[in-house]
């Protein structure tokens, strides 16, 4: 049989020298035969046997090429040393790419900190001045239960300002840049509870630290304004002026007036609860009050004047005459209210305490106008009829809360009365000066010959 090698017109060679080169010609050529005879795509069952060499055993048996794999000889190949260097410029590029990136953040991530912190200790700011108000709608209170030194333990209200309220009040100022960063910063500070209701100047060279301090009652910052209260202002007129002068709402006042615990005797020795509890104490003065501050606090600054002027020496005198302090006040408010000159206030004094002691009413319209405070002018025939506690034509004796609040003049007078026989007293037509007088029959004469208001 011929040797297969001839078919394939190989030179014939030694069998005991073939080595892997002619081995692997003889592989080429056997599979280009096979891919001639089979269909693409299609292998033979069986694979032909090649012939058996001397030294077939100790060579590597190769798998066949798969036959629908073939490389295009018309599509230029790139080197491998090419390929290497454009590996090595991508490799390079990429590391700079990232040093770039790396080095971008740096310099963002340290402006932002230079930006940040310029906002916190106020660095390069142009100087100027800002009001910002916090209303008491700002804050929110709660109890909380404090134990003392000693052992003991007390309650105490607390006040917590809302910090994003004052940190977006800043900003709109131009106070502070970045609103979020100082309400941050009060946060780790406890400066909720450090700042006050109230208006304030603020100078924009002021840091966070600085602008929290400045915050708060009794700094130098706090707008304030001088506000004047006359001798007679009933509660709600003292309250009203307050208001017109941005001290706090009149809402406030009176719900200050009706729940805060003042702590004064005077006041918790009063027979009326309420905001009514305060009449006659809201001692008229000029003050000065910061603008928006706590209605409770405007309200104390009265209340511990009058506690100021009504002395130890005025307290003996009260004890003497076996009356209390309200007692006292009321009288004075009547005072107040009826006599326009100094020279007729303790004779005003005197008829009071003349009927008081007499049982006869007061018959006083001005206590009867307490309840109709926007009244003007004589009661009318319904309010003479209006059997209410201050009807002092109706019922005798004092009405159950003084009717204004006396300046220290009246005060002094109804302590220290005139000594007289007066029961009655009459205001000239056209004049504030009273005619007294100690008969009925007397002062109706006077009051039918000289037509005007009479008590």
């Amino acid at each position: 049989m011929p040797d297969e090698r001839e078919k394939l017109n190989i030179p014939s060679q030694d069998p005991t020298r073939l080595n892997d080169t002619s081995e692997t010609q003889w592989d080429d050529l056997h599979n280009t035969r096979l891919m001639e005879a089979v269909p693409s795509g299609e292998l033979p069952k069986n694979n032909v046997q090649k012939p058996q060499s001397g030294r077939v055993n100790r060579r590597k048996v190769r798998e066949p090429v798969p036959i629908n794999v073939k490389k295009d000889k018309s599509v230029p190949q790139t080197p491998p040393s090419k390929v290497r260097r454009r590996e090595q410029r991508s490799g390079c590029l990429g590391g700079l790419m990232y040093f770039l990136f790396i080095l971008c953040l740096s310099i963002a991530l340290a402006f932002f900190a230079w930006m940040a912190a310029s906002d916190v200790m106020a660095l390069n700011k142009r100087t100027f001045t800002a009001n910002v108000s916090l209303p008491t709608s700002a804050f929110s209170s709660e109890t909380v239960t404090v134990e003392k030194e000693d052992g003991t333990v007390e309650e105490k209200t607390v006040t917590h300002a809302d910090l994003a309220y004052v940190s977006e009040a800043l900003h709109q100022a131009g106070l502070v840049h970045y609103p979020w960063l100082f309400e941050f910063f009060c946060k780790i500070s406890d400066a909720d509870v450090k700042f006050d209701p109230g208006e304030y100047e603020l100078k924009s060279s002021y840091d966070y630290r600085a602008l929290v301090q400045n915050m708060r009652e009794g700094a130098g910052a706090m707008v304030t304004v001088d506000v004047t209260i006359p001798e007679g202002f009933t509660m709600q007129d003292i309250f009203r002026r307050l208001e017109e002068n941005k001290v706090a709402s009149y809402d406030a006042f009176l719900k200050a007036a009706a729940e805060y615990n003042f702590k004064y005797d005077f006041v918790e020795a009063s027979s009326y609860a309420g905001a009514a509890r305060l009449e006659g104490y809201l001692f008229p003065d000029t003050y000065q009050f910061y603008v928006s501050m706590e209605a409770s606090s405007a309200i104390n600054k009265l209340l511990n004047n009058f506690y100021l002027k009504y002395n130890n020496d005025m307290i003996s005198q009260t004890e003497k005459r076996g009356l209390t302090v309200q007692d006292i006040v009321t009288v004075a408010s009547i005072i107040e209210k009826e006599a326009k000159l100094e020279e007729d206030r303790a004779y005003v004094a005197s008829v009071i305490y003349n009927r008081l002691v007499n049982g006869m009413s007061l018959g006083m319209d001005s206590t009867i106008l307490y309840l109709y405070q926007d009244h003007e002018g004589e009661p009318t025939a319904e309010m003479l009829a209006d059997n209410s506690p201050y009807n002092t034509h109706l019922n005798v004796g004092l009405p159950p809360t003084p009717i204004c609040n006396p300046g220290l003049a009246s005060i002094t007078a109804a302590l220290n009365p005139a000594e007289s026989n007066y029961y009655y007293f009459y205001a000239e037509p056209d004049s504030d000066k009273l005619i007294f007088f100690t008969s009925y029959e007397e002062f109706s004469y006077y009051a039918t010959t000289h037509p005007h208001n009479a008590a």
